[in-house]
């Protein structure tokens, strides 16, 4: 018993200890946290493809991403971003880039899909990242009102309350979210492009995901029963329409009876 006492007051004891919790505590994360569900649906790679996906990689990105893909002065490392960023940059004209500029926005983009494949698929063998997701959570089915409970407190007070978009600082914008594909939008939330903040499969699940897309497709199609939307961004846009046209017929009102009295 004196022993066991004389060891626990040893110095390196309290160090032992901890390490004892690190590794304990290591091991049941491993063990218990959620595995991401889009990686256990991707495809395997075959070889070929990660070989064309690399010199499609040197040809048309290393020039800013750097040879081995780990950044450079005008651009970031690639090394562990996942195939499902690579899809959405590339596949959304985002990437490559046509000039510098504080954020990359929507384009015609400029590989097909095949090549986009290959491409994410070299991009993922240099690192784990999140695969692209399966088609089981971007096939529409999700649930529209709890979608939209979970996009006014995770992603309206950015993208606006109908997906609209809005100002960011320092130049940056969120961009609008209609007649964005599923996939895109739901790699969007994973992967956090630009000054999106990344929604992983903790933050929210990929049923929450589907439930979000599910809103949006919504809002994309359904009429705005007030009547014209004037382009869904709030009272600004009710005020200006306001100012411009009724205070205009006012003024013009004035001005009449002005002349109508001389």
């Amino acid at each position: 018993m004196s022993s066991l006492a004389a060891r626990r007051r040893h110095p390196a004891a309290l160090l032992v200890v901890l390490l004892l919790g690190l590794v304990l505590t290591g091991g049941l994360y491993a063990l218990f946290a959620p595995k991401n569900a889009d990686a256990s649906n991707a495809s395997v790679a075959s070889a070929d493809q990660v070989s064309e996906g690399k010199q499609l990689f040197l040809s048309n990105c290393a020039s800013c991403h750097g040879i081995s893909a780990a950044g450079g002065p005008n651009g970031p490392s690639l090394v562990g971003v996942g195939a499902a960023a690579v899809d959405f940059q590339v596949a959304t004209g985002r990437m490559p880039m046509q000039q510098p500029g504080v954020q990359a926005g929507r384009a015609t983009p400029q590989f097909d899909q095949k090549q986009t494949n290959a491409l994410a698929a070299y991009v993922a063998s240099l690192g784990d990242g999140p695969a692209v997701p399966s088609k089981e959570y971007t096939s529409g089915g999700g649930n529209i009102a709890k979608g939209g409970e979970l996009f006014r407190v995770n992603c309206a007070m950015c993208h606006n309350f109908a997906g609209s978009g809005g100002a960011l600082t320092r130049g940056k914008y969120a961009p609008p979210l209609m007649n964005v594909s599923e996939k895109h939008i739901y790699e969007a939330m994973l992967t956090g492009p630009q000054s999106m903040p990344v929604f992983n499969d903790t933050n929210l699940s990929p049923k929450d995901k589907r439930d979000i897309i599910a809103y949006l497709k919504y809002i994309e199609t359904e009429a705005s029963p007030g009547g014209h939307s004037l382009g869904n961004l709030g009272p600004v846009a009710d005020g200006l329409f306001a100012w411009t046209i009724f205070i205009g017929i006012l003024i013009g009102f004035a001005v009449w009876l002005g002349k109508k009295a001389a």
